[in-house]
């Protein structure tokens, strides 16, 4: 005779043990989400993860999910919930209602692109711009690019360019500013060219803007993990690299608050979503493009960052690049483009300017 085989108990200390652990990584996610709420960048630990690819914590709660799986499965729940908080909040999934415009709404296509000088394919930038068709486009770090191929690409559009800064549009262009402080580490030490542009009678100031780079902060933090009192070390540079980033934004936002009329915000801000930085331009009354009306991720930066070690990794991880503009616009949709041309991807966005919205002080 056959003996029947009964089912294995589950070991309760295991199962025990594999749910606390589930547990502190829940600890763990609400705490990154409540730093995201409050604006990760006021501490150094939260300014450092908002510049780590956020996938990474989904990687304790598959393991746990696949222990408990096997010890205990009515409990696989506990960690795959997680593994959803992290590709949701966590990573910032954004997936909005769709806005449809109405039939007299005026529509407006705006690109902005950090061209890193040209270091990369930018055939694949112009590709990029014939398949979408912008109409104002925002290019950063296009320090003399405009003297070779870009000018004549662009030799029958409207253009201001200053440096750094392009803003190149198929509407008219007037009134064009260049604005700098004394900021380390940006090109002639400005960030942000403006300019005004008409739109069937409307009148829309347009920031084109490059807030200071985390970069060097990172590695000095990278490379300076062995020093005695790293802490404080790391804190120090992580927060005066905010606190410059912070000092910009609120730069812009006292000269959004003096402008009349609809307003359009753009560029490399070297900033997610959650962080102060982008608080504070929602303070000003300007919303997200992206956040309103993408799908998705929207990851901008990164792909080459993995890739120049792991070549399989080349994909984008971190949203730093934005559209955002005042409440006169509407997005009905926006995405990103190319992952060739640049470091950074560029982000389009549809943008909708309702009729009785023109021409109104904000």
């Amino acid at each position: 005779m056959h003996k029947i085989s009964m089912p294995t108990r589950p070991d309760p200390r295991t199962t025990a043990l594999l749910l606390t652990l589930t547990l502190i990584l829940g600890i763990l996610l609400a705490t990154i989400t409540v730093m995201n709420r409050l604006g990760a960048d006021r501490w150094w630990l939260g300014a450092l993860n908002l510049y780590l690819p956020q996938a990474i914590w989904s990687v304790p709660g598959i393991l746990l999910a696949l222990a408990l799986f096997m010890v205990n499965r009515r409990w696989t729940w506990a960690p795959l919930l997680c593994v959803a908080w992290v590709f949701g909040p966590v990573m910032g999934l954004c997936w909005p209602l769709k806005t449809s415009p109405e039939p007299a709404d005026i529509k407006l296509r705006v690109m902005t692109c950090n061209m890193k000088f040209g270091q990369h394919d930018i055939s694949a930038l112009f590709a990029d711009i014939e398949k979408h068709h912008p109409d104002v486009i925002l290019l950063q770090d296009a320090t003399r690019l405009f003297e070779t191929s870009y000018r004549e690409f662009f030799r029958s559009w409207q253009v201001r360019h200053y440096g750094q800064f392009v803003i190149a549009s198929r509407l008219p262009l007037e009134d064009a500013k260049i604005e700098g402080r004394n900021f380390p580490g940006l090109a002639d030490n400005q960030f942000f060219l403006r300019c005004r542009l008409r739109i069937a009678g409307t009148e829309v100031t347009v920031y084109n803007v490059h807030f200071q780079s985390p970069r060097e902060a990172l590695s000095e933090v990278w490379w300076g993990v062995n020093r005695p009192r790293f802490y404080g070390y790391a804190s120090n540079q992580l927060g005066n690299n905010a606190k410059t980033r912070l000092t910009q934004a609120n730069s812009i936002r006292n000269h959004i608050l003096q402008e009349q009329g609809p307003i359009i915000v753009a560029g490399d801000f070297n900033s997610p979503d959650v962080s102060l930085v982008c608080a504070t331009l929602r303070s000003a009354g300007l919303r997200d493009a992206f956040a309103e009306g993408g799908k998705g991720y929207g990851y901008t930066y990164g792909h080459f960052l993995l890739s120049r070690r792991f070549p399989l990794l080349r994909f984008s991880f971190i949203r730093i690049d934005h559209i955002m503009m005042s409440s006169p616009f509407q997005t009905v949709r926006s995405w990103t483009g190319t992952a060739a041309a640049s470091d950074h991807r560029p982000v389009f966005a549809d943008l909708v300017l309702q009729p009785h919205s023109r021409n109104k002080k904000q």
